[in-house]
């Protein structure tokens, strides 16, 4: 397959399980895998569209039976380390010819992941220093806590107040009464990856963060819809994360402003 093919992942979600498909861009089936609605899975889903891990399982679909014996059973890093030491010798048939592609998708794969690897090492090592507070945050990981220190960064003019914060990641209320209901919507403007970063911090409080989840039960109890409580979690983290990012400018802020 050319490397410079485009992919597309979608998405059917459920309640208990999401069933993701990809497709190349004449809209070719290469593969499909159901993930749990959990945080791990979410995880799983993710890291399993950005892999050349779509195109190894079409290919093994595909494959004559005698190559698929050799992986059935198999899944993960260890199936594409299996295909990556795989030795087809002169391609002299169909399966031969199977195995070279295999072996070729599986080292590319296996490459990149290491590349990935190194660089998610250094990142955290930047972030962790940078902001150990706002990484000990519940449910701050690397990612979201980088985002939030590159818009910190990028916008330092903007951050003399929480309230201006909450603006400028697009998580400020805004009124959206009406007769007698009194109520506020969510608020779309603002820096959208930071605001993205704010969404999965929530996502994986609500899902494994006691006090999260007493809050959104009791709100939901109160008649609350979840759309309203995700923008209340989502404000009252971004209150919490600029007390982490309040404090004297790290010099990588000062550096990124200049």
């Amino acid at each position: 397959m050319n490397e410079d093919q485009g992919i597309t992942v979608g998405v059917d979600t459920h309640k208990d399980v999401h069933v993701a498909a990809v497709l190349n861009q004449a809209g070719s089936l290469l593969g499909t895998r159901s993930f749990p609605t959990t945080t791990r899975g979410y995880a799983q889903l993710a890291t399993w569209g950005i892999q050349a891990g779509g195109q190894l399982e079409a290919l093994i679909i595909a494959a004559p039976e005698p190559v698929r014996r050799l992986v059935r059973g198999l899944a993960g890093k260890h199936r594409i380390r299996v295909c990556a030491a795989f030795r087809p010798g002169p391609v002299t048939d169909p399966a031969t010819a199977t195995k070279v592609a295999l072996r070729s998708l599986a080292r590319r794969w296996l490459a990149l992941q290491a590349e990935i690897d190194d660089l998610d090492s250094h990142l955290t090592t930047l972030v962790t220093a940078l902001a150990p507070d706002l990484v000990a945050l519940p449910g701050v990981g690397v990612d979201t806590a980088g985002q939030l220190l590159v818009t910190a960064g990028d916008n330092p003019h903007r951050l003399h107040s929480e309230a201006a914060f909450a603006r400028l990641c697009g998580v400020a209320p805004i009124p959206a009464s009406s007769g007698r209901t009194d109520r506020h919507r969510l608020h779309r403007g603002g820096d959208r990856d930071a605001n993205s970063a704010l969404w999965r911090i929530t996502l994986v409080r609500t899902g494994c963060h006691q006090p999260t989840k007493d809050y959104v039960a009791r709100r939901t109890a109160e008649g609350k819809t979840k759309p309203e409580i995700m923008r209340c979690l989502k404000r009252y983290i971004a209150r919490e994360a600029f007390t982490r990012l309040a404090g004297p400018t790290p010099p990588a802020l000062q550096t990124t402003a200049k």
